[in-house]
């Protein structure tokens, strides 16, 4: 009968935390703002097999995105299947999410062999503020985060058995796919991964570090796999790589979106030095520093339970030194405590941080706290676990209300409905009562809830955090509402000129084309890739687009590159709604002029 009610409290409790998942990833998402780089590029990849097996841009194919394809094929494949809409490219990744939260309570729970953390951690992932908020938005991190706790209940599974070679084999090809959706990104989690089997496999060190290498090569020819196919196709045969100068995945990979990014210009700072005034929204005021995650834009997305995780870790390591290697309480905490510190100083070390971008660290916070959860219920009468429990509970609460309290928006209701239930909480916990824990579990999660609440009380998605501040929501606005909306509203003009030609304009930066493709699935062809400068297309192919007849109308910056001097000395001017912009119509003949 225990058996029956553990089992069926085990299925409610997943089940809850993932309807809540859903509800809250679904939303209103038919009113959500798509970003619209992103938006731009899957219609062009559900528009025909070569855009999307190469991750075009446009339709045409000239370009590919600056990121590789991976989760936008799920997105193409939808808006293939149900037409171009918001809900075909968001609900991919509500459902992504919604699995991570099963998927990590199996993991948790095979880890630790307890339930209890399993249903702990799912309900954790569920609530976390930045967990739903990019469960809200076409970016490409809930496939990457699905995939990666999808690599750790892989682990889990070869912790338990006496062939765990097959286990880091599919842990492999998980991460493999995490490269395919979110290139290096994906690969921070390797050292959580192989240091927990490492030291807990229950096999002897030669055979844990020969599976280790299997998982490893599996890894390295599941992400490459791509990139190895595309490059033997030639170059006149496929669109330019984007954010590379010699046309290589590689260097997209590893220069512009790897090593590039520390400390150097990010693409949308580069895109800003053409002289376009654009803000990134959502990328936190705070610079490289590990006190960004816990502080300000990033705090309010994913900090509220990040002292708990640590404290958690710090305690529950002390605890199990001398316990057996394979404790399985032990593989949890390294596990999902590498994985938090890893991913943490790599975004504390990067020039610019987007907000959806320290979801990642919900599945670590949300496994640390599951694991010590169903620790301290196994040896709730001892005097040490229950000071650790009290403290996380003030400490934790104690930061959370400061985080919504130091917002220009606070809320003094949940932060007094925490603070009394955290008060009863440390009481019940001091005298070792039956439900404890589970009073302390709920006063920390108040305000975490409510976080979550009040984005989606704003309709809030992947680039914003709660409480932000009046600035924040009127800069996401304008990327993401308002820049389409004035795209939009100039279209019958641009059609009007654009008199037949097959493609709508040409624009520098894929960036600004596509807040003009989006809406309408037309080519219009990216001069200068993402940030505006990039080689193609190079001015003699200009020049043969424009004596074609293929398009009218150029929209660029203020320049000194070759090819927009030349547009603006051989093509007519027009009067521009933005001095941002200059705006010229070229027609064939202004190619042949001298």
């Amino acid at each position: 009968m225990r058996g029956e009610r553990g089992t069926r409290t085990w299925w409610l409790g997943v089940g809850a935390a993932t309807a809540f998942a859903v509800v809250a990833g679904a939303w209103g998402i038919a009113r959500q703002p798509l970003e619209p780089y992103y938006a731009a590029s899957v219609r062009s990849m559900a528009g025909s097999g070569h855009a999307f097996w190469f991750g075009a841009f446009d339709p045409a194919a000239t370009l590919t995105m600056d990121k590789l394809p991976g989760a936008f094929w799920v997105q193409a494949l939808v808006v293939a299947v149900a037409g171009p809409s918001t809900t075909a490219m968001v609900l991919p990744q509500v459902v992504a999410m919604a699995l991570a939260v099963v998927v990590l309570a199996v993991a948790v729970r095979a880890l630790t062999g307890s339930p209890a953390a399993g249903v702990v951690a799912a309900m954790v992932l569920a609530v976390s503020p930045a967990a739903v908020g990019v469960a809200r938005g076409n970016v490409a991190d809930p496939l990457m985060i699905l995939l990666l706790v999808t690599a750790a209940w892989a682990v889990a599974r070869a912790l338990h058995t006496g062939r765990p070679t097959p286990w880091l084999a599919v842990a492999g090809l998980a991460v493999g796919l995490a490269f395919q959706a979110k290139m290096l990104a994906a690969w921070l989690v390797l050292p959580a991964l192989a240091v927990a089997f490492l030291v807990a496999a229950p096999v002897p060190l030669g055979r844990r570090i020969a599976a280790t290498a299997v998982g490893g090569v599996v890894t390295a020819v599941v992400s490459f796999a791509w990139i190895a196919a595309v490059s033997l196709v030639p170059a006149g045969q496929r669109p330019w790589v984007d954010g590379s100068t010699d046309d290589s995945e590689l260097a997209q990979v590893f220069v512009y979106n790897g090593l590039g990014r520390l400390g150097a210009q990010n693409p949308l700072q580069e895109l800003a030095g053409q002289g376009l005034a654009l803000t990134a929204p959502g990328t936190g005021a705070e610079g490289p520093s590990i006190a960004r995650l816990l502080v300000g834009d990033l705090g309010r997305s994913t900090g509220w339970l990040a002292p708990a995780a640590l404290l958690a870790l710090v305690v529950g390591l002390w605890a199990v030194r001398r316990s057996p290697r394979t404790d399985p309480r032990r593989a949890a905490y390294l596990l999902f405590g590498l994985w938090l510190l890893v991913y943490g100083v790599a975004f504390s070390a990067g020039a610019v941080v987007n907000v959806y971008y320290v979801a990642t660290l919900a599945p670590a916070i949300a496994g640390l706290l599951g694991t010590a959860f169903a620790h301290l219920l196994e040896v709730r009468g001892g005097a040490g676990a229950r000071l650790a429990a009290g403290a996380a509970v003030v400490v934790t609460i104690a930061y959370s209300a400061v985080l919504v309290l130091r917002s220009e928006h606070p809320v003094v209701t949940p932060v007094v409905v925490a603070v009394l239930l955290g008060v009863g909480a440390v009481g019940l916990v001091a005298t070792a009562r039956r439900g404890a824990l589970v009073t302390a579990l709920v006063a920390v999660l108040v305000l975490p809830v409510a976080a979550t609440g009040w984005l989606l009380a704003l309709g809030g998605g992947a680039f914003d955090t709660p409480y932000e501040s009046v600035r924040e929501i009127r800069a996401v606005r304008v990327l993401l509402v308002a820049a389409p909306r004035l795209a939009a509203g100039t279209l019958p003009g641009l059609e009007r000129s654009r008199a037949g030609a097959p493609d709508l304009m040409a624009v520098q930066s894929a960036a600004v084309a596509s807040v003009f493709a989006a809406p309408t699935g037309d080519e219009v062809l990216p001069i200068g890739g993402f940030t505006g400068i990039g080689p193609t297309p190079t001015l003699d192919q200009l020049r043969a687009d424009i004596a074609a007849g293929r398009f009218h109308v150029v929209l660029s910056f203020p320049s000194t590159d070759p090819r927009f001097v030349w547009v603006a000395e051989h093509c007519r001017a027009q009067r521009s709604l933005d001095p941002t912009f200059q705006v010229h119509v070229c027609v064939p003949a202004d190619a042949t002029r001298p």
